[in-house]
């Protein structure tokens, strides 16, 4: 798949016709980070969406990403400090890269390509070396399909913020108002302004948010979607795709003994199914602690003052279900969907403000701790990170010319082992798609136990 890059170019806020009704926001330097925000990965996330034709051309696309940089100045910012010293994204309005390009092919014949090779790398900005926080490549193929491919960095914004701001563009390209109106304040938000509701730090947070600063770093090369370490080890990237008739068995075989009163989420029999089947494939000793980390949005959880749907910034936590390998593979698939239903459940309102407590009390500054959220560190590997995006409403980004019909996540830097995406497939059938990176050596036995409905052997090293 031949990909020719015609321009790249800055594009800035256009104040022309804005009408941003945040005053405060429009005339600021500074956003200061939240501590949700600086607990976030320091690192950018890759998104891939193609849409049919005829789609809008650039001269439609530049302008409107303007205007929509004038109401999300934050993605036109730089990461800088506020007059405190403090981490923040400085609102200097330098712009947001914009690259323009096309494709030789068909999009039809490239849908393979994208899905299990490394070909969807070029597909989106490269963001080495770059100072943007936000750059978008819109690649044209020769059938008249546009594939928009977004470089955002995690520390502006969670999911649903990077999101809202994409939603938006599509919102100012058609010529309607922007909804939901983007809210800036990261100060105020997650600050105990009452009397009655006193600082309380009810959770460790240690081990869980932070850990202690450690020194050096693990070595590895990076090339795509294929990752080489230097023990010469190569993370590949499979995808799985599960359909609504498998998922649908899937859930009642762990809904199964409880008479009817208790079921689970699509995520959490999916994630849980992956969790043992991963584990089986690396092969792990009876022994071993093996635990799972699923992303927590703490939009739907705080309650008090509860998070606007159209805050700009991070909300995110996280869960650790733990066991040990023998558990979570003799026992039924329902053991593990427990584990990750309790877990996610105790990461509540509560916990989200015993995070915020803990992350403003000077603990971390006086113990020199850290943000366990560390790209650049490779998980043992023992473990699994699900990050769910079932909840994305496709049909809300539109840019004149309906919703996308292919989406595919990215990985940054490459590919770690155990860090997987759930996602809607795209194939119609209402399944589901699971992008799984794993060593090479243990891919093999992975894709023979992923489609697997039956417990996984319990041999004798268990």
């Amino acid at each position: 798949m031949e990909i020719t890059v015609h321009s790249s170019k800055s594009v800035k806020p256009d104040y022309g016709d804005s009408s941003n009704g945040d005053a405060a926001f429009a005339s600021a330097d500074v956003v200061p980070l939240s501590v949700f925000d600086k607990v976030n990965y320091d690192e950018y996330i890759f998104y891939v969406y193609a849409f049919h034709p005829p789609s809008p051309p650039t001269t439609v696309l530049v302008p409107a990403l303007a205007k929509t940089l004038a109401e999300y100045r934050e993605w036109a910012g730089r990461f800088g400090v506020d007059g405190s010293g403090n981490p923040a994204i400085v609102l200097s309005d330098a712009g947001a890269r914009f690259i323009e390009a096309t494709a030789a092919t068909e999009f039809a014949g490239s849908v393979k390509l994208l899905t299990t090779g490394d070909k969807v790398l070029s597909l989106y900005p490269i963001c080495d070396g770059a100072e943007e926080l936000l750059l978008v490549q819109a690649t044209r193929f020769r059938c008249g399909s546009l594939v928009l491919g977004f470089t955002m960095h995690h520390k502006v914004a969670d999911g649903p913020g990077m999101w809202n701001f994409m939603v938006a563009w599509g919102q100012v390209t058609r010529g309607v108002a922007i909804d939901p109106v983007p809210v800036h304040d990261r100060t105020s938000l997650f600050a105990r302004q009452r009397q009655d509701s006193p600082a309380q730090v009810k959770f460790e947070h240690r081990g869980a948010e932070f850990k202690p600063r450690a020194g050096g770093e693990i070595p590895g090369v990076s090339c795509g979607n294929v990752a080489v370490h230097a023990d010469g080890e190569e993370v590949v990237v499979h995808r799985v795709h599960f359909t609504r008739e498998w998922i649908t068995e899937l859930k009642s075989r762990a809904s199964s003994n409880r008479g009817g009163a208790w079921s689970c989420t699509t995520l959490q029999c999916v994630a849980a199914h992956l969790w043992r089947s991963v584990t089986e494939a690396r092969g792990l000793g009876a022994r071993e602690a093996t635990r799972i980390r699923v992303a927590v949005n703490g939009r739907a959880r705080m309650k008090n003052p509860p998070v606007p749907e159209g805050y700009t910034g991070s909300v995110v936590l996280w869960a650790w279900p733990a066991t040990t390998a023998r558990e979570l593979l003799r026992r039924p698939l329902r053991y593990a969907v427990e584990l990750i239903s309790r877990e996610v459940a105790r990461t509540d309102d509560a916990y989200f403000w015993s995070f915020v407590d803990f992350a403003s009390s000077g603990a971390v500054e006086r113990e020199r701790l850290v943000p366990t959220a560390d790209a650049a560190e490779v998980p043992p590997c023992t473990n699994v990170d699900v990050d769910c995006l079932l909840a994305i409403p496709f049909a809300k980004l539109d840019f004149g010319c309906g919703p996308p019909f292919f989406f595919r996540p990215g990985y940054s830097p490459a590919p770690v082992a155990g860090a997987i995406y759930v996602l809607k497939s795209f194939e119609g059938d209402g399944g589901v798609d699971a992008y799984v990176p794993l060593f090479s050596r243990t891919m093999d036995a992975f894709k023979k136990s992923c489609y697997s409905l039956t417990p996984p052997m319990a041999d004798a090293r268990l």
